[in-house]
């Protein structure tokens, strides 16, 4: 076998830039980033627009998880739970993930331009905000509510990007985003609780506690159900949102009994697979009630 820090061919890297920055997980973010496009549309956008929002969003995530990647890979190659990731172990290099960075950066640059002037003029506030949040671990137990944020631009920015403005409608649907992404991000760094205390970095359960660090978890998934029930009144949803709502709260319930301060066991299913059953079924509901009003 050869070893990992061979160069790898051309051809190769595409998989491992996927692998590198998780693209898989991009179905957390994104349909929350349709539900808003969908709603600014007011039903289906025109195939543009639609175009340009995922180019868009497909950008600002490379970009977010490259710089992401790059920041932390001390940091990774340390701890135990990520010293297989493709930066310690040398399938990638540095000047990899800063050209896949660049690449993102571009894509988001030039969606944002071909959708409208107030997105083009923001873009430079949400490339700079996904680039440096990483470096949050580093100075405040806060560090997760930050990436809930990065998170949370998504439904905004579609709304930006469908309207060329901002109102009430699409923040709280961020709002949402952010407190559910900020939930699940706490419950994941869980498992690092021994390796930041070690290494003096910063999270809730290093601040608080594992069992603290739930309740910070549990609170925010009911503040998550609570704006998105509140979107749907604020918009004059149909009742097929609602329920999708429902199914959410259902899910969120379910990850309960999944992981638990004393059995993390299921934690990575957890985070994987109930997160993007959430998204999923809030864009489903959007789509339906939008299209059947």
């Amino acid at each position: 076998m050869r070893p990992a820090t061979t160069p790898v061919s051309i051809i190769r890297k595409l998989p491992l830039f996927l692998g590198a920055i998780r693209f898989q997980e991009t179905i957390f973010a994104i349909p929350f980033a349709y539900s808003g496009m969908i709603i600014a549309a007011d039903g289906l956008p025109n195939f543009s627009d639609f175009l340009w929002i995922t180019v868009a969003m497909i950008g600002a995530r490379t970009l977010g998880m490259s710089a992401n990647r790059i920041i932390d890979q001390h940091i990774d190659s340390d701890n135990p739970r990520t010293s297989m990731r493709h930066l310690p172990l040398g399938i990638l290099r540095t000047i990899d993930m800063m050209v896949l960075s660049l690449l993102g950066a571009i894509l988001l640059f030039v969606a944002a331009w071909r959708l409208n002037p107030l997105a083009i003029q923001l873009a430079p506030v949400a490339a700079i905000y996904l680039a440096v949040y990483p470096f949050a671990k580093r100075f405040t137990w806060l560090s997760s509510f930050i990436l809930g944020w990065a998170l949370a631009i998504a439904p905004s920015a579609a709304w930006i990007g469908i309207k060329g403005s901002l109102s009430w409608e699409p923040v709280l649907l961020s709002v949402s985003v952010a407190a559910w992404a900020t939930s699940f991000d706490i419950l994941y760094h869980v498992q690092d609780r021994d390796f930041y205390i070690e290494r003096g970095l910063h999270s809730v359960a290093q601040q608080f506690g594992i069992k603290q660090a739930f309740l910070f978890s549990r609170v925010l998934d009911l503040i998550a159900i609570v704006c998105l029930v509140a979107v749907g009144i604020v918009i004059g949803l149909s009742f097929p949102y609602f329920i999708g709502c429902s199914i959410a709260a259902g899910l969120l319930f379910y990850r309960r009994r999944m992981v638990s301060p004393e059995n993390l066991g299921q934690i990575n299913i957890a985070f994987m697979r109930i997160n993007a059953y959430v998204s999923i079924t809030i864009f489903t509901s959007v789509i339906i009630a939008i299209l059947i009003s």
